[in-house]
């Protein structure tokens, strides 16, 4: 179902470079793709150069062409997924002192508005006022993202930071309530995190350097420049980064420092600015915590003496340092700590174990203990940050691949909980047509790689498949709903999840087997899975469209390079893959902080020979591929936006069959996409109709 005959497929320039590193000499055609101003384009767009420019809106005219025959499928598709949204959605609101805070969307409505309610009438929509209008805001820019969003401790003003290019550099501006009108104040260049002091005269955040690293937290007081902001705290090693948030008691702001093996935490007091920050324990190789304070106590997730898969321990906040930790929740192997909330009552904890999640609750007083947990043979389950301190309640969401998403708020001393919202499908859904499944593939190794998949109950099988993975940084991948799916599902595709190493689907140790040297296993592992479906009769080996996207892109490239029979397509969103080259470069904004989780090929010649071993720009060869669809984002920070397209011109120049190879770069969005809700409906369409037409075989409609 492409439309390539009789269509010429741009052809990039070829203009070699050549380098030597580590005896092995890399040849790179199109290196030129890489704009010598790109920090300039990150920012603004219109500084692409023109040759840059044209090539990637050729590749997008092609893209769009090839695709003619499904640009019917398309609107269907995205007018199908726009059907299962309710338009004037909203959140429960959440409490906080007078007020309940919440987002809505307006019918028609492209972004989130932000508002409150009087706390006695927070159920009551007539008590509505408008803090933020995100479609108001967003009036006449191309691309607009909210970042935090943040009432002061008064409630007398909001801060509220945004992205207006898709580069990630968020601006803050102050809104007074009472007028509606923003202050002078704009700070420039943050990452879009603000945390307010208690008496509403300053707040701080965290700086963006000219390489798009976070390194540095000021303190902007109000009615004052920029350039006289206060360094409250500086990170100066550029392989870590630094974020900022708010303790849930309000009484720090909490400055998180880490690479990909190692944290350090400092708390900085909202009360007095002239405290300075203290740090709570000093880093060390290979330790991992995060903290919540409780009284005259921190609460601290850790891996500490051995906790692989963490445990959370206590310290004074007198005398946080290491040496005074003690256990308050002791390791055990198999289940992990992934998150936690400290109310002045009750400690919650989100933990895996045999791969589903639950809550254990805590009461402090006690040590008492129960859990909250569900019977679906695979679902997900989310902690909902809050406002408040002192409460007995905690919010959280549930859901799996058949069930919509509830929200719960949960009374940690009765015991009970009240669903505040159900995700409502107004085109209708009934679970019990669909089916989810969890089964296991046998890696190379011996090891079993759990696959998660959805389909409808009365699927016809074999069917075609779409398998998505992702394999990186330790996230695992939840078995969540996600309305969109429906779409394929309802076409009669399988819809599954590899949870690959390189995750922490089934602990720790399931990240480390999928990093530097171990890397490899993430590829095998998908491929494994892809196998396991075709055995167990889901679908056919040629009949499955692999999907991912970022660090899961570079799985995508991998895979097509080492399997490519497998798969009816390939579907690679923002792919990471021109590692070699974007390693070897320590000047881009995620390079040195990402030695950690790939290798440092300068310094270690291991490390350069295993990436180079896979990297799917480097090892595009002389071989059929199959369809690829490869999307990338001009002002992306994170994968930039050379690395699909150099990945697209060097395919084409190498395959000998297969294809077609299609290049859909956004001209005004970054990482994420689009930042309209009905703008990422497209882009989720075109992705669902490359996958209706590679698993199209000739006289099929």
């Amino acid at each position: 179902m492409f439309a390539t005959s009789g269509l010429t497929a741009p052809v990039a320039e070829r203009r070699s470079t050549r380098r030597t590193v580590h005896g092995h000499t890399l040849i790179d055609e199109y290196a030129w793709l890489r704009a010598d101003n790109w920090q300039e384009v990150l920012a603004d767009p219109s500084k692409t150069p023109a040759g840059v420019r044209a090539y990637l809106e050729a590749e997008n005219a092609y893209a769009e062409a090839a695709l003619a025959p499904v640009a019917a499928l398309r609107k269907a598709l995205a007018a199908e997924m726009r059907a299962r949204m309710v338009e004037n959605d909203a959140q429960p609101p959440l409490p906080d002192g007078p007020f309940a805070y919440y987002a809505r969307y307006r019918a028609g409505g492209q972004h989130r508005i932000h508002c409150r309610r009087p706390r006695a009438r927070m159920w009551d929509e007539a008590a509505e006022q408008t803090l933020l209008d995100g479609d108001a805001l967003a009036q006449g820019k191309s691309y607009f993202h909210f970042g935090a969003v943040a009432q002061s401790p008064d409630h007398a003003r909001v801060g509220w930071a945004c992205d207006d290019t898709g580069s990630e550099l968020y601006a803050i501006r102050v809104r007074d309530i009472a007028s509606g009108r923003d202050l002078e104040d704009c700070v420039t260049r943050t990452d879009g995190s603000l945390v307010w002091s208690r008496d509403g005269r300053s707040f701080l955040y965290v700086r963006v350097d000219d390489n798009h690293r976070t390194s540095q937290v000021f303190r902007h007081r109000l009615g004052t420049e920029q350039s006289a902001d206060e360094l409250v705290v500086e990170e100066p090693d550029p392989g870590w980064f630094v974020h900022l948030h708010q303790s849930l008691s309000g009484r720090f702001a909490i400055v998180s420092m880490r690479d990909h093996d190692a944290a350090e935490a400092w708390l900085v007091d909202l009360a007095n600015d002239a405290a300075p920050p203290r740090r709570v324990a000093e880093r060390a190789p290979k330790v991992r915590y995060d903290v919540a304070d409780h009284g005259d106590a921190l609460v601290i997730r850790t891996n500490a003496d051995g906790a692989e898969d963490f445990k959370l321990v206590v310290a004074p906040l007198a005398a946080p340092e290491r040496a005074n930790w003690r256990d308050l929740v002791a390791y055990r192997d198999g289940s992990m700590v992934i998150d936690f909330v400290a109310t002045a009552r009750h400690l919650a904890r989100l933990e895996r174990e045999a791969g589903l999640p639950r809550i254990v609750v805590r009461e402090f007083a006690s040590g008492a203990e129960h859990t909250i947990a569900f019977d679906e043979e695979a679902y997900d389950i989310r902690l909902i940050d809050g406002y408040e301190y002192d409460t007995d309640i905690l919010r959280f969401t549930y859901s799996s691949m058949t069930t919509p998403e509830e929200t719960f708020d949960y009374d940690m001393a009765a015991r009970t909980r009240v669903l505040r919202k159900r995700q409502r499908i107004p085109s209708g859904h009934e679970p019990g047509d669909y089916v989810t499944r969890r089964i296991f593939a046998r890696a190379l190794d011996g090891e079993l790689v759990p696959v998660t998949l959805l389909a409808r109950a009365d699927l016809k099988r074999p069917a075609p498949c779409l398998l998505y993975a992702y394999g990186a940084y330790g996230y695992a991948l939840p078995a969540a709903f996600a309305s969109n799916r429906l779409s394929l599902v309802d076409r009669g595709f399988v819809f599954a999840i590899a949870h690959v190493r390189g995750g922490t689907d089934k602990g720790w140790q399931w990240y480390e087997n999928g990093r530097l040297k171990n890397k490899p296993n993430t590829f095998t592992d998908f491929i494994a899975a892809a196998r396991k479906l075709a055995d167990d009769g889901w679908t056919r080996e040629g009949d499955i469209v692999a999907h991912g996207g970022s660090a899961g892109g570079m799985l995508m490239g991998a895979i097509a390079n080492m399997a490519p029979e497998l798969f009816a397509g390939v579907i690679a969103d923002v792919p990471f893959v021109d590692v070699v080259n974007t390693m070897l470069d320590e000047d881009l904004p995620l390079t040195p902080p990402e030695w950690l989780e790939w290798g440092n090929p300068i310094e270690n010649r291991e490390a350069f020979e295993t990436m180079l071993s896979y990297s799917p720009y480097d090892n595009v060869a002389e071989k059929t591929y199959p369809p690829i669809l490869a999307m990338g984002g001009l002002t992306d920070p994170r994968v930039t936006y050379w690395e699909p397209a150099k990945w697209v011109a060097r395919l084409r120049a190498r395959m000998t069959g297969g294809g077609p190879i299609l290049l859909v770069t956004n001209m005004e969005a970054g990482h994420g996409g689009a930042s309209g809700r009905y703008e990422q409906l497209d882009e989720v369409a075109l992705e669902q109709a490359f996958a209706i037409a590679a698993t199209t075989r000739p006289g099929e409609a």
